[in-house]
């Protein structure tokens, strides 16, 4: 499977704003299966931590007084990503942070985002529901840390999407995977997955 960028946000809400914005990101580079990079940063963008939110994450406001500003930290992730292919788990959500970052150190987003929680609604509709955290229990993937931190989180939804490229390759026969492939599957009915993939196949 070609070079993909995971990533994960924690913020102070759901939903970005003046007054909702990124409090930690990572990025973990997938290759051939393998995790080959990180990068990890608390990013003080200047807003408060709602006290759920702090339970939630254990990021503080204390903790954020001293982390690097939210520009620099997106400017540092931005080169770090480049164009290499975005996912996340709920890209939805991440997807919204990033842009809305980005937007901020005016630098527009170029690549699509695949999302692992889709993707695993297809490929394993037998799990009791497709939180991270449950996927990696039923998955009996690595416990990579707490969840809601930004490293645990995005190191959990790489070895998933590994997962889920080796039940591609052996349940459905696919010897190349690309992330076209898993952004266009991801719309895909769950009940027409098989008729989809006979073209990548081949046959």
């Amino acid at each position: 499977m070609e070079r993909i960028a995971v990533i994960d946000f924690e913020t102070t809400g759901i939903s970005p704003s003046s007054s909702c914005r990124a409090t930690e990101i990572a990025v973990v580079i997938l290759e051939q299966g393998r995790i080959v990079e990180r990068y990890q940063s608390l990013m003080n963008a200047g807003v408060r931590v709602p006290a759920f939110i702090e339970q939630l994450t254990g990021i503080s406001n204390a903790m954020l007084r001293t982390a690097p500003s939210a520009e620099q930290v997106m400017n540092e992730v931005n080169e770090f990503v480049g164009i290499t292919p975005l996912l996340a788990h709920n890209a939805a959500f991440d997807q919204k942070f990033w842009d809305y970052e980005l937007a901020r150190i005016k630098r527009t987003r170029l690549q699509n985002f695949a999302c692992s929680l889709l993707l695993a609604r297809r490929l394993m509709p037998a799990a009791p529901n497709h939180k991270l955290g449950t996927l990696t229990t039923f998955a009996s993937l690595p416990n990579t840390g707490k969840a809601h931190r930004a490293m645990a989180d995005a190191e959990m939804a790489a070895n998933l999407t590994a997962h889920l490229a080796e039940e591609l390759r052996c349940k459905h026969g696919l010897r190349e995977l690309s992330h076209d492939l898993l952004v266009s599957l991801q719309k895909v009915p769950a009940a027409k997955i098989n008729e989809h993939l006979k073209r990548y196949r081949g046959f």
